[in-house]
């Protein structure tokens, strides 16, 4: 079967791959915003681009007893400005040839573009429907950070950016960066100075620092990783010059952790561990530790009313429900941790509506038959979100 003949029989897929063929690299988002913006003055969706360039929805309700509900996806892909051409190959998986195809997040994206124009154009009861298309969540998330939070109705959220059909996330890891340096007090010559009690290698001390501090998982629960640190690179002279006393040394940890608690936990046995060993080294060398938190923490809440809802619609939907947490990072931890328009704490969850493998490489394809069931579960959801 061609792909022409999959994008006349299939709206959804005719709306994936026409917003897969508009370029979009981070912070390049605008033809494909103008696009959205085009289709939905085209087909009675109410739309605007905020000041920053992300695409905002808002379907007022149609009973004003029910709860907004939230879509959220990004607009920005791994990849260049080249061409992208669409083609099926003989097993149903969508790819592009020869590059990047942009499923993450553009079967996000056509998910809940073609979601609205149903929903704007139907009789449905409902408590409104919101919508968010953001610009660079690969690189930076300033399009999620750079959200009017306060003007956002809804409470629940879902962020259609997992990679499999089914999942549902429910918690993700924080990134925190840690950078630890040695500075000795005295650097010198290898040969010259080498006898001398008062100098110290920084290279041998930050070694020795390394050797007592965290590293691997540091919290688990229920077979899941919760907390990690891990050791990124050490810094310390140049591996081909050997007769120097190196007076300067550093090294760099990822902490990755859902829980705040936990993480508060972990920060204060490294901040202990380098404050002894500052100690130790006193009258050597000055220790220092710097925790840069560069994402928050995207922590699982008490609430279970829209996990019990997603496992129902996906079974009904015949999707076999995932609800798990994952050990990164996405747009649920900048909403997790903010407030809507009501002052309410959003919840929010990452979801699979489609199963996109090999994402951000060039063997990168998608599913087609996937991305048409996850429809039909994001409309069983939204029925039953609304009954």
């Amino acid at each position: 079967m061609s792909i022409e003949k999959v994008r006349k029989e299939h709206e959804l897929i005719d709306l994936f791959c026409t917003l897969a063929e508009i370029p979009s690299p981070s912070l390049h988002e605008e033809n494909v915003a103008n696009w959205i913006k085009d289709y939905c003055d085209k087909n009675n969706i109410p739309c605007r681009l905020d000041e920053y360039g992300n695409v905002r929805i808002d379907i007022p309700p149609t009973d004003s007893t029910k709860d907004y509900l939230l879509l959220s996806a990004h607009m920005d892909v791994i990849g260049d400005d080249s061409p992208v051409k669409t083609y099926l190959d003989d097993c149903g998986n969508i790819h592009a040839e020869g590059r990047t195809l942009g499923g993450d997040d553009k079967a996000g994206v056509a998910n809940a573009l073609l979601f609205a124009k149903e929903v704007a154009n139907s009789n449905i009861l409902h408590g409104g429907l919101e919508c968010i298309f953001t610009r660079d969540e690969e690189s930076g998330m300033s399009g999620a950070r750079h959200l009017n939070f306060n003007d956002i109705k809804s409470k629940y959220l879902l962020v259609c950016d997992s990679d499999t059909l089914g999942q549902l996330e429910v918690s993700g890891a924080s990134y925190t960066l840690v950078r630890i340096e040695v500075h000795s007090h005295k650097g010198g010559h290898s040969g010259i100075d080498i006898g001398d009690k008062t100098r110290a290698n920084a290279a041998k001390l930050i070694a020795n620092l390394i050797s007592k501090l965290p590293q691997g998982v540091f919290y688990e629960e229920d077979g899941m990783v919760v907390t990690s640190c891990n050791l990124g690179g050490i810094d310390a002279g140049k591996i081909e010059v050997t007769n120097i006393i190196n007076p300067d040394a550093a090294v760099s940890y990822s902490i990755r952790s859902s829980s705040r608690k936990k993480e508060d936990e972990l920060k204060e046995i490294m901040t202990n561990t380098v404050n002894e060993f500052q100690k130790e080294v006193i009258d050597l060398a000055k220790v220092s530790i710097k925790f840069e938190e560069h994402l928050p923490p995207f922590e699982k809440v008490n609430d279970e009313y829209i996990p019990i809802l997603f496992e129902a619609s996906a079974k009904k939907a015949g999707v076999e429900p995932d609800i798990t947490s994952f050990h990164a990072g996405a747009e649920t931890h900048i909403y997790a941790n903010q407030k809507n328009s009501k002052g309410e704490n959003f919840i929010p969850y990452l979801v699979g509506l489609a199963t996109v493998c090999n994402m951000h490489t060039r063997d990168e394809y998608l599913d087609y038959q996937s991305i048409l069931k996850g429809h039909e579960l994001l409309k069983i959801f939204f029925e039953n979100y609304n009954k």
